[in-house]
Order: C-alpha cells, then structure tokens, then sequence
C-alpha cells in the first residue's frame, strides 16, 4: 500500500545545492575565525605576562609626588605598559573578570555588616575621557554595587551649605563603589580660573579637602583619585569630531571653546590642586589619556590594586550549610 504524500506545505525544502564557489568562502571564512581566535588568544597571553610584571608599578609610576610638574608628563606616553594598542584592549578585557570578582567580595561584604568602601574620583578636561571610564571600566561591574555622582555647577542651596556639604551626601554606602565624575576639586579648579570666590576662600579649600579626605580614609574609605591627562591638541581633535558628527553634537557645548581659551590658567590650577592634595592617604594619579585604551587600561589597574589592597573575602554563612540542602531536597 502506498504511502500518502505529505501536504506541500510540509514537506522540507530540498537542500540546496553547495557550488564550489560556496565551499572556497566558508573554507576561507572559517580560516579567518580560526586565525582571529588565536591572535586573540596570543594576544592576551602577551598581555598577562606583561600586566604581571608592569602593574604592581603602575600606582607608583602615575602617582604625584613633592616633585611633580604636570607639565612634564606626555599626554601620549603610556607608563607601565609597553604593549600596542591592541594589547591594551586585550589587557583591560582581562582585567575585567578579576575587577568584577573583587568588587562583588567588596559588595557582598558591605552586605554583611562591613564598613569598608572605594571612592573613585575622576577629574580632566573636557573630552578628556570621563565618561569612557566609567562605560569601559565601572560598566563591566554589577551596577548594584556602584554608586555614580555627576556633578554640575552647585545649586544655590548647595551654595548656602558649604562646597563639601553635596559631597558628604554623595558618599559610597558600605561594600560600594562610589564614583564621582568631577567632584569637590571643581571648587578649586573652576572657582579658581572662573574666580567665583575670593582667592583667600580657594587658599583655604585645599586644606579642608585634605581634612575631609583623610577622615574618610580613616573611617575606612579607600580613594582613588585620577586625574586624565589630555593635550590640547588631542581635546582640539576631540572636540572637531564633535561638530563633525550628527550623534556627537548633543555632546558639543559652545563653552567648552571659551574654556580653552583659559587652558594655561587650567594647567596652573591642577598644578596646585593636585601638589597640595596629593597625601599619602590620598594621593593623586596622573593617567596620560590621549590615548584612550591606555587610559582605561590604567584606571582599571588602579582600582583592581586598591581593591587587591583591601583583599575582601566572601561572608562565611550564618546557617548550617547541610540543614539548608536537606531542606532544599525536601521541597
């Protein structure tokens, strides 16, 4: 007995027939892969032994110390790392798992009764790279355990109650991280270019900011601040593109232009703030950021050893472990 024939719409297209022509493409696409795999893979294995050997340094190499001159440092060079450009991208990938196992401990620690947090400040010109950090760097960690304050001109409130008083507000809970994208510092940069107070009022901020950080420290808050360092040059180039390009416009701000008309006044104001506020407990970094890559990649490994520095551990359980899974069994 013959079998019924399945309906049209049933039955499986025949497949298609494969030329020659087909086969050499995904012949030569499947080579490709292959060979992109294991530059990728080369690539972080050059990085690992080269990130081993250079970032216990890095702190060291970036840190601003009685003798600094912001002036001497090439917004170009790449200190502690002499890799290319494609080894920095591949080093920050890889900082990125130990970065995120380590800011987890610190989170689930704050959890459990912990007192300890990282305040990461960042500070530069415009265009100089903020906001790469904190896509590139703070993004690739759970976001519940990081806390991101912008800070913009100071309201007129903020105004009345002293320039730390928004700061103290903003403070990273325990077992976070607290970034602040600019940061009480703008009232010793700006307020000193823009003169919007007295310049006795300014003299006396570097000493109260030294204050105010060094209780924080105390009461178990590690800071890392990071000043990108960027040429004129590049932010001119940076800035081009800008008005070049109809998805970059929003961040276009005509005063950014008026601002580097002031960039000498800029240069000087940083000079003194990062001298005088650069403590051991506190100290300042200077990351050379006209080379993006390298500036994430630095950022990263600065935050990755203070992390490292506080070493936190995984909260050991307050139940008994095998109740527990017997419980679980029983559901």
């Amino acid at each position: 007995m013959k079998s019924k024939k399945a309906p049209a719409s049933d039955v499986e297209d025949p497949a298609p027939e494969v030329s020659k022509k087909q086969r050499k493409r995904s012949a030569r696409a499947a080579e490709k892969a292959l060979e992109l795999i294991e530059e990728v893979e080369e690539a972080q294995e050059t990085v690992a032994e080269h990130v081993s050997a250079e970032a216990g340094t890095l702190a060291a190499l970036l840190q601003v110390g009685p003798q600094f001159q912001l002036q001497d440092v090439d917004p170009r060079s790449t200190p502690g790392f002499a890799g290319t450009k494609k080894e920095g991208k591949a080093a920050l990938a890889a900082g990125v798992e130990p970065m995120s196992e380590l800011q987890e401990r610190l989170f689930a620690e704050g959890l459990s009764g912990g007192e300890r947090s990282v305040l990461l400040v960042v500070q530069g010109m415009d265009t100089s790279g903020k906001g790469g950090i904190l896509r590139h760097v703070i993004g690739s960690v759970d976001p519940q355990g990081v806390s991101l304050t912008s800070f913009k001109a100071p309201t007129s409130e903020e105004r009345a109650k002293g320039f730390l008083w928004r700061i103290r507000a903003a403070l990273p809970e325990p077992g976070h991280i607290g970034v602040f994208d600019r940061s009480h510092y703008e009232d010793v940069l700006i307020a000193r270019v823009g003169k919007l107070v007295p310049a006795a009022t300014v003299q006396r901020r570097y000493a109260s900011i030294n204050t105010f950080e060094r209780r924080l420290v105390d009461s178990d808050t590690t800071i890392v601040k990071v000043m990108l360092h960027i040429s004129s040059d590049e932010q001119k180039s940076r800035l081009a593109e800008r008005l070049d390009r109809p998805d970059k416009y929003w961040k276009f701000n005509p005063g950014d232009v008026d601002q580097r008309l002031l960039w000498d006044e800029y240069q000087q104001a940083y000079q003194i703030a990062l001298t005088r506020c650069s403590t051991q407990r506190a100290p300042w970094h200077v990351v050379p950021a006209d080379r993006k890559w390298y500036a994430r990649w630095a950022v990263q490994q600065l935050l990755i050893d203070a992390l490292n520095g506080l070493a936190p551990q995984w909260p050991v359980a307050d139940y008994g472990i095998e109740e527990q899974k017997a419980r679980l069994v029983a559901t």
